[in-house]
């Protein structure tokens, strides 16, 4: 038996001075070997799959791919493909996860994510990440253009994201001009299905919308996870779900040609309808007296006209609100989720299976009466009996979430910005349309749509840039908050349009109304709402979550 003793090929070439040696990766060995490369490349071109480990399932884990197989390629849902021992050398992961550990990554927070990230990393001068970037720059690039057919830019996009307890990066297809293939290196302690954190691939339907998770890829040490940018390559990586583990990952895209791409799908719009013909008396019979009152009334205007938001509390009658309450445990409701899913995920109420006494709630948002005192409350013309001001003094009315006064915008005007309200409520602002109902919508008849909607773990809406946007007056009133915590999620966030920092949120709280109103530049997102939400003290309740009555109300 020989003495020599095998050379690390992360150490570089002998005979180099120590402390001088260079660091080098080298990826795997058998995806040099012509046949595999031809055989992984006629798989991908021809979109059939090369599996040489088990079948994939619903979950697969790469590390179930036996140590001698080199790539697994799979066409469904879109074509990606798995190399489950990507770097040769173990010492040398085990410096690169070092150095990545040690840089300072910045918490990543709006509707799509939470997480952590590192600056980019394509000039970073540690030894480790700069042998992995001229892996990936130069030897893996020509491979993986050689296999996927796509002539790819010598420069690519790098960074380190750092996935911990309730971190999650939501529905989305990665595309952005360039972009081609995607790709995922983990670097994490052993994993299970159990601790969240899968790359989660969407199926989608005729008009290139996701529809529902497929496959999902369980994060191995050592694996790279690769894909097609396309259309329809909407994922997602699922919540972390136990606390003290790291899902460490090196990811980035590789550039090329571009792709054309199909026209933008646009959703139908949500009808929006006048008031209905209830008077006063549906007001006494449901409403908290001291809202009724003028003098109140005149006091919370003059409050809205300062902040262009309120929180009333105990907005509901004891006695209706326990009704109320005890009327969403019911199991016969029938309740229907709200997608696609890169735009929002809910549970919407079926009004048809409803109980009398929520059938009645709702129609008590839909009233002219309510429609008369959310004018009384904010000084919106949402009536024809509200008091009428000038055109200057209606235009005086409007206030932006930062709580400083301003004016309604005239025409061309910009004002405050926010998150794109990716809720149904909001859903009609996304269609070209819309110009017509504004056009509608600018007549003396006041509008409102609005829904019944349950929040649970999993929960969410998400901001879209190209949403339009007008002026309306938001209307939530929630149920079944009791211990509600913000860290759970689930709260309503308006920011400024193109900017991350929230300008108001508005915190689901029991029989509170909250009314905010929103310009043409303010746009809103409900938080995703986390699994420790399922751990919450419940008071006898049958579903977890909350419910809100969530209704857009326009002059």
């Amino acid at each position: 038996m020989s003495g020599t003793r095998a050379r690390d090929p992360a150490q570089g070439e002998p005979g180099k001075k120590r402390g001088k040696r260079e660091v080098r990766g080298e990826f795997s060995a058998a995806l040099r070997e012509p046949a595999l490369k031809e055989k992984a490349g006629a798989a991908w071109g021809c979109r059939e799959p090369l599996n040489h480990g088990p079948r994939w399932g619903l979950s697969f884990t790469v590390s179930h791919l036996p140590p001698s197989e080199a790539i697994a390629v799979d066409p469904v849902p879109f074509c990606h493909g798995v190399i489950p021992n990507f770097v040769l050398c173990p010492g040398f992961l085990d410096g690169l996860q070092r150095e990545l550990l040690d840089l300072d990554c910045h918490q990543k927070c709006n509707d799509l994510y939470k997480f952590k990230q590192s600056d980019d990393l394509t000039k970073r001068k540690e030894p480790h990440i700069s042998a992995l970037r001229k892996v990936l720059f130069e030897e893996f690039r020509e491979w993986l253009s050689a296999v996927t057919q796509v002539e790819l830019e010598p420069t690519i996009d790098l960074s380190c994201a750092k996935y911990e307890y309730t971190d999650a990066l939501l529905c989305h297809d990665d595309e952005l001009e360039g972009r081609r293939i995607a790709f995922i290196l983990y670097l994490v302690p052993p994993w299970e299905k159990s601790d969240g954190g899968t790359l989660d691939l969407y199926s989608t339907d005729g008009h290139f919308q996701p529809q529902r998770v497929v496959k999902s890829l369980v994060p191995s040490w050592n694996s790279l996870v690769f894909f097609e940018v396309s259309p329809v390559s909407f994922h997602q990586v699922s919540e972390v779900l136990t606390k003290g583990k790291c899902r460490l990952s090196v990811s980035g895209w590789f550039h090329g040609p571009s792709v054309a791409r199909p026209p933008r799908y646009i959703e139908s719009l949500l009808p929006r309808s006048p008031h209905l013909p209830y008077d006063h008396e549906i007001l006494y019979e449901w409403i908290n007296p001291v809202y009724l009152d003028m003098d109140s009334q005149a006091q919370i205007q003059e409050e809205f006209e300062e902040r262009s938001e309120l929180l009333l509390k105990n907005f509901l009658k004891g006695e209706k609100f326990q009704l109320v309450c005890e009327a969403l445990q019911k199991e016969d409701i029938k309740w229907s989720s709200r997608g696609p899913p890169n735009k929002r995920c809910y549970e919407k109420a079926e009004e048809g299976s409803l109980p009398d006494v929520l059938r009645k709630c709702l129609e008590l948002f839909h009233s002219e009466a309510l429609f008369l005192l959310l004018s009384n409350f904010t000084g919106l013309k949402l009536h024809f009996l509200a008091s009428s001001d000038d055109e200057e003094g209606e235009e005086g009315r409007a206030a932006d979430c930062t709580g400083h006064s301003s004016s309604k915008p005239k025409q061309g005007e910009s004002s405050q910005k926010a998150n794109d309200g990716a809720d149904q409520v909001d859903q009609p602002e996304n269609d070209p349309q819309t110009k017509e109902s504004d056009t509608e919508n600018s007549s003396s008849v006041p509008m409102c749509m609005g829904e019944l909607r349950h929040w649970t773990n999993g929960h969410y809406t998400l901001v879209h840039d190209t949403q339009i946007t007008e002026f309306a007056l938001d209307l939530l009133f929630f149920c079944g908050c009791e211990d509600w915590d913000a860290e759970y999620g689930g709260f309503t966030s308006y920011i400024a349009k193109g900017e991350d920092e929230e300008l108001l949120t508005v915190n689901p709280e029991n029989n509170c109304l909250a009314l905010v109103y929103r310009d043409k530049e303010t746009l809103k997102f409900v938080k995703y709402v986390n699994h420790r939400s399922l751990k919450r003290p419940k008071k006898q309740q049958s579903r977890a979550g909350f419910w809100d009555f969530s209704f857009v109300y326009y002059e």
